[in-house]
């Protein structure tokens, strides 16, 4: 496990973080793991995300403590003008790994990228918006503008099923991430800097029509179907011991896997011989998908989860136990994408690590940070501030 700040490929860089939620934290997250220096900026007191759920007993925020670990943090009353212009000036201080700005409230006075570029022209600067247009949205609003919470969930339920996983916030901070890479890219190439706004919305209705998933709901609807996996076979099988086990066959070699394991060979192929179907054809699996459910099924439920793993384990299927999130956690052991790190405010910490593995090793970014730890030294180190200096903006209520 490498110290990505000494280590990582973006060692020397200097990221400026003014961003709340996740969008904007997880994709400086990433980036601190990858080598990146990161320093939040945050208002006095703490953002709107700072006390967020989930926390531990105490009341402090483990969302906020993991999701901003390996940062440093500045702490600045931003509704004043002196305050203001810190973080501008921290946000265009010179240097060849500086001038990156990471932010979602442009409409800030000290994030406007006109003011901000007349100081340094250079700046790469990335700002995250709800909507296009500029409205605010966040990942539930918008998750129920793509259409699919009506793909997902049972399919005797008329009513919209949202996911848990803010998977559009996540995968909107990995196109932060590539804005913050191409931006580098470009100001190295060229010299310019840029400014590059990412929409939430865009984020994801774009990925959703990627998936070609509008240009079929223009011509038929999906039906939802629970867990099935749409266009193949694919589905959960309760167990004996009271587990479930996600079992796909996307291939024909996982297909064959799975009737192998089952013994369900003589069933199987009299099935399709009275349906006139050929089960090694996908679209025949998923069209079938009730009736295979059915043919697996007493099977794993007349065995525990164990011993219907290592059946499929030896044929070549394709399957997963399910897991609690607290047997997952349970497992960071094991697992070298995760670790365990003890923080002073918030306990122990389940981490995960870069999975971009460099020259095969993961790269981390586990300091603790403590709202408004780093704010004297890093005016000091960034813009030079002197002793007497902070002293006087502490006593002003600019900085505590």
């Amino acid at each position: 496990m490498a110290d990505a700040h000494s280590a990582g490929p973006l060692a020397g860089t200097t990221i400026i973080e003014n961003a709340s939620f996740i969008a904007g934290p997880s994709a400086c997250l990433g980036l601190a793991k990858l080598g990146a220096q990161v320093i939040r900026i945050d208002p006095l007191g703490g953002g709107p995300d700072s006390d967020r759920w989930p926390v531990d007993p105490c009341g402090t925020s483990i969302y906020w403590h993991t999701l901003n670990r390996g940062k440093r943090s500045v702490a600045l009353d931003l509704r004043s003008d002196t305050g203001r212009r810190l973080a501008m000036d921290l946000i265009t201080a010179p240097g060849t790994g500086g001038g990156i700005l990471v932010e979602n409230g442009a409409a800030r006075r000290h994030l406007d990228d006109a003011l901000l570029r007349e100081r340094r022209a250079d700046l790469i600067h990335v700002g995250v918006t709800g909507r296009a247009d500029g409205a605010p949205a966040v990942d539930y609003t918008v998750n129920a503008a793509t259409g699919v919470p009506g793909l997902t969930g049972p399919a005797d339920s008329e009513r919209p099923v949202n996911h848990v996983l803010p998977a559009w916030d996540l995968l909107c901070g990995q196109a932060v991430v590539s804005a913050v890479l191409l931006g580098l890219l470009r100001r190295a190439t060229t010299g310019r800097g840029s400014f590059e706004t990412i929409a939430l919305e865009d984020v994801a209705l774009s990925a959703v029509a990627d998936l070609g998933w509008y240009t079929e709901a223009l011509a038929a609807d999906r039906p939802r179907h629970g867990n099935h996996l749409f266009g193949t076979f694919g589905t959960d099988f309760a167990t004996a011991d009271g587990r479930h086990i996600m079992v796909t066959a996307i291939t024909v070699r996982q297909w064959r896997g799975l009737v192998e394991a089952t013994g369900r060979g003589d069933v199987v192929t009299a099935l399709a011989q009275a349906l006139e179907a050929d089960f090694e054809a996908e679209d025949q699996r998923y069209a079938h998908r009730a009736v295979l459910e059915a043919v697996f099924a007493p099977w794993f439920a007349q065995r525990t989860c164990a011993q219907a793993c290592a059946a499929l384990g030896e044929t070549g299927a394709l399957f997963a136990p399910y897991a609690t999130a607290a047997e997952a956690a349970a497992a960071w052991p094991s697992t070298p994408v995760l670790d365990r790190v003890e923080h002073s405010a918030a306990g122990p910490l389940i981490t995960g690590a870069s999975p971009i593995r460099v020259d095969g090793a993961y790269l981390r970014a586990d300091a603790p940070v403590r709202l408004g730890a780093d704010t004297r030294s890093v005016l000091a180190e960034r813009l030079g501030l002197t002793a007497a200096e902070l002293d006087d903006l502490a006593a002003q209520g600019v900085i505590a």
